[in-house]
């Protein structure tokens, strides 16, 4: 049994995440609607995924795009406050991820009594954000001198727009990932939210760290859930949800109810 069962209630969990609107800071910040159209579609899509029937939900900025590697005070501040509202209607377990900013999230997710973070711990890349460096020896560190150390950290190995700097495969990074780190999960992802992980990936980074939760971390729909999580132990599940399945769209709970459905016949 694996940790999965004891903080999220079971195992090949589903854990959809909760897209917060563009943050003040933000390109695509809309100053006319204000933090109150915020945190009023945040509470929508968290209703609609709680209704229909997920494991958990992980809180991200995910529309503070352009991606910063090193977040604003103002972004970590705006999402402290929607989580903070959201608080009394928050009925699953919960996760934080402020992209790409593995020390804010640890401090987010002290701040509101998160259970998980995911985040880029490890690695250098080339990427859309530029060249991508991580310095995972001073964040865990930060995790334990502020008192997270219950905290599960979810890495991101295959991060998305970008590619691993240094010729090295897929299994060579996930096991040097676990033995250096100790890292509660591996999350393998496409190339964008939304792209499908590859399911030889997903086999080839189980069967290296089979002691190791590994997570199928993008792209997973109703059509593909079953041979996904015959795979991995579970999903991170965001773009599916949306109307339409439509990464710029509002969850549909239809939708969700839909794929949950899906996944508890696979769990019998």
């Amino acid at each position: 049994m694996s940790w999965l069962k004891s903080v999220i209630g079971t195992e090949k969990a589903v854990i959809a995440m909760c897209h917060f609107r563009a943050l003040p800071g933000d390109p695509g910040f809309d100053n006319s609607k204000g933090m109150s159209w915020v945190i009023d579609r945040a509470y929508d899509d968290l209703t609609a995924l709680q209704n229909g029937g997920v494991d958990a939900v992980m809180f991200s900025n995910e529309f503070s795009m352009p991606y910063l590697t090193k977040v604003k005070p103002e972004t970590s501040a705006a999402m402290a406050r929607i989580i903070g509202q959201l608080m009394a209607e928050i009925r699953v377990p919960y996760g934080v991820n402020v992209l790409w900013d593995p020390v804010a999230s640890f401090d987010l997710a002290m701040a509101v009594d998160a259970q998980f973070i995911r985040e880029i711990f490890t690695g250098a890349y080339a990427s859309d954000f530029g060249v991508w460096n991580t310095n995972v020896g001073e964040t865990i560190r930060h995790q334990q001198r502020i008192g997270a150390g219950k905290v599960k950290t979810l890495f991101n190995i295959v991060p998305e727009a970008a590619v691993y700097l240094g010729n090295r495969d897929i299994q060579s990074i996930a096991k040097s990932t676990v033995f250096n780190n100790r890292p509660d999960a591996l999350c393998v992802s496409g190339l964008t939210a939304g792209s499908k992980t590859d399911s030889a990936t997903l086999k080839l980074v189980k069967d290296t760290v089979p002691g190791t939760v590994v997570l199928a971390n993008t792209g997973v729909c109703l059509e593909n859930v079953e041979e996904q999580l015959s795979i991995a132990d579970g999903c991170v599940t965001a773009t599916h949800f949306k109307k339409d399945g439509i990464f710029e769209n509002f969850v549909d709970g239809d939708r969700v109810a839909r794929f949950m459905d899906k996944v508890r016949s696979i769990r019998q």
